[in-house]
């Protein structure tokens, strides 16, 4: 979900398959942090203000 989104049947086949854990969506932000932060020290700019949007989610 970082650079897109996959439609809602791809997340039901995966699901089927390996089942997600619970609350797997709430954690996403959280997974990813790291690569924005690569890409910030890489490109800056939009991903410095999607950093900065993640981590008021867990930083207050």
């Amino acid at each position: 979900k970082l650079f897109g989104v996959f439609y809602p049947h791809f997340y039901d086949a995966y699901n089927e398959a390996w089942p997600m854990e619970k609350g797997w969506q709430q954690r996403v932000d959280l997974c990813n942090l790291y690569p924005l932060l690569v890409h910030v020290n890489l490109f800056g700019g939009a991903y410095a203000r999607q950093l900065e949007a993640s981590l008021g989610k867990y930083v207050s």
